[in-house]
């Protein structure tokens, strides 16, 4: 008799494994993967920048530390007032960085003895993109001696951002639509949907790109040209 209690319990412990088994076959639950369709899509809005970054800067060399600080901060005090002449607010210019060293060779490599160099670079940010060009003439003229770069921009992003999102969103259910009819097999729910990148403004090539001429001239000609914001997205459905 207790032969045979083991002998059924035996039957029915195997007969649980048998089920659970089973059950992991059709149940992704237990770890098999559920068919899945895996698309990435990309949306490009082309914006007209409103806004403008410019790096101007002041060096001064000197035989004495104090000399070049007087010379330079004196520079960097007339930019900042034919900056503010223009219009442009006081809160909207500000040192980005300053530095003094000692120098001993020229800019041919030849040595000419100790020598202090103070400079100053002023971050300034310009919101009448009309006046980028007259405003980098009246720096130039009243002494910046480096001007390191205008980098075009847009004060709000949030909506051009929105539109790129949305249309990289479209573009990845069109890419599914496409591939789940070419494979013959039917989209169900989205399982994720991930935003990889949501790239900052840049130039649009061959959308007349911004840029500015040579310093020599009496006015600078400015073109800041379109820029394009990128998003894009990662979507993941579940396939029957």
């Amino acid at each position: 008799m207790k032969n045979k209690v083991l002998t059924i319990a035996g039957f029915l412990l195997a007969m649980l494994i048998l089920a659970a088994c089973g059950s992991n076959v059709a149940n992704p639950a237990f770890g098999i993967p559920q068919p899945q369709i895996s698309v990435n899509g990309s949306g490009s809005v082309y914006v007209t920048p409103d806004i403008a970054y410019i790096y101007v800067g002041v060096r001064s060399e000197a035989k004495t530390v104090v000399e070049a600080l007087s010379a330079n901060s004196q520079l960097a005090q007339d930019i900042q007032n034919a900056l503010k002449a223009q219009g442009v607010d006081e809160k909207d210019i500000r040192t980005s960085s300053f530095n003094i060293y000692v120098q001993q060779y020229d800019y041919t490599g030849q040595y000419v003895g100790n020598f202090y160099v103070a400079e100053n670079t002023v971050y300034v940010t310009v919101r009448n993109l009309d006046k980028v060009g007259e405003l980098l003439d009246v720096v130039a003229r009243t002494g910046a001696n480096s001007i390191n770069g205008i980098y075009f921009d847009i004060a709000d992003k949030s909506a051009a951002l929105a539109e790129a999102r949305r249309l990289a969103i479209e573009d990845a259910k069109l890419q599914a639509r496409q591939m789940a009819d070419a494979a013959g097999v039917t989209l169900g729910k989205i399982i994720s949907l991930n935003l990889y990148s949501a790239g900052s403004p840049f130039i649009a090539e061959g959308k007349g790109g911004g840029g500015a001429a040579p310093m020599e001239s009496a006015m600078v000609p400015i073109s800041t040209g379109q820029l394009v914001i990128n998003a894009d997205v990662t979507i993941v459905y579940e396939i029957k």
